[in-house]
């Protein structure tokens, strides 16, 4: 009697728990990890080949368009705000029948056929995976930096020089896309300073000749201390780091370029192979190296714009559906 009694309180005290973590109704056809461009519109492709999606989100839906001030760029909207055109993305989604929930990802076990996904509030499995996590602008950690973000300071000249037009800015870095940047906003703007902390750029000398033929000035051997302004910007504090001189550089708009970091963290720790600058990498249909395992967006590198996104969540979530029709098949 007194086994019997042991197994029902057994039962009652862990059976609920189990249920929590293994319930049918946890059971997903897509998940998707990232509620930027590309996870939105893997979702709304997904759910409209009658699959059961869900999308799991950290922080924001929208990702980092939401640093966005404006977006001029992307087709159908001449002029919208990266919140608005994020929650337009998101809502589209949500009237579609995608479940968008707000949690973190803890772990992934992607190499089984059934792949499963732990949050901190719950575990969910699914027959496919889309990782559209993103990635993270680098930052200079420097006061203002914060303070003035889409109020002068800018992490993408090709989405935000339009608005610098006759503007004296200044673009932090020295590598290919510093440069690219500076190029870029010297058509736009009045005066174009290239500020960098070495005595060389790393960008390919072809495309620094440019930059002298452009009439961009550089300040080499030189690192930012600070960004200044009321409501926008209006200087930087810059110091030579040779001479240790400081003085303040007066400008109306700063791009700092100084790279990315994708968010593969997680994957990597899954057996999702990443190349040497930690992108996921993918083919064609944005398949990883794990079958059932694709990813889409900034996650895997290129060209970091929405529409490179959204075109590759709509490959991702085409190719997850003819996955998983093919091995229903089976």
């Amino acid at each position: 009697m007194r086994y019997f009694e042991i197994f029902i309180s057994i039962h009652i005290i862990i059976i609920p728990d189990i249920a929590r973590y293994y319930d049918i109704e946890k059971m997903y056809d897509v998940i998707i990890i990232g509620a930027g461009p590309a996870g939105l519109t893997a979702g709304i492709y997904a759910v409209r080949r009658a699959l059961k999606v869900m999308i799991i989100e950290k922080t924001a839906v929208g990702g980092q368009i939401l640093l966005a001030k404006e977006v001029e760029n992307y087709p159908g909207f001449g002029h919208i705000s990266g919140k608005d055109l994020a929650d337009k993305m998101g809502s589209q989604a949500r009237d579609l029948g995608v479940e968008i929930i707000m949690d973190e990802v803890m772990g992934m076990d992607l190499k089984r056929e059934i792949k499963t996904i732990i949050t901190r509030e719950n575990q969910y499995r699914g027959k496919a995976v889309i990782i559209a996590t993103g990635g993270i602008h680098k930052k200079l950690g420097i006061r203002g930096e914060k303070e003035f973000a889409g109020k002068g300071v800018s992490f993408c000249a090709t989405c935000d020089a339009p608005f610098f037009k006759d503007k004296i800015v200044a673009v932090i870095g020295g590598g290919d896309s510093a440069v690219n940047d500076a190029l870029y906003l010297s058509e736009i703007a009045k005066k174009t300073y290239l500020i960098h902390r070495r005595e060389h750029l790393r960008a390919e000398e072809v495309r620094q000749k440019k930059l002298l033929e452009r009439g961009v000035e550089l300040i080499l051997n030189t690192v930012v201390e600070e960004i200044n302004g009321d409501e926008l910007v209006d200087s930087i504090s810059i110091r030579n780091v040779k001479t240790g001189e400081i003085k303040k550089l007066d400008v109306g708009g700063v791009f700092i370029s100084i790279g990315s970091v994708p968010s593969t963290l997680m994957a990597r720790s899954a057996g999702v192979e990443v190349n040497e600058r930690e992108h996921i990498v993918v083919n064609k249909d944005q398949e990883t190296n794990i079958p059932g395992v694709f990813a889409a967006g900034d996650v895997t590198g290129g060209i970091m714009q929405i529409s490179t996104a959204v075109g590759e969540g709509c490959i991702a979530a085409l190719s997850a559906y003819k996955y998983i029709k093919n091995h229903s098949r089976q």
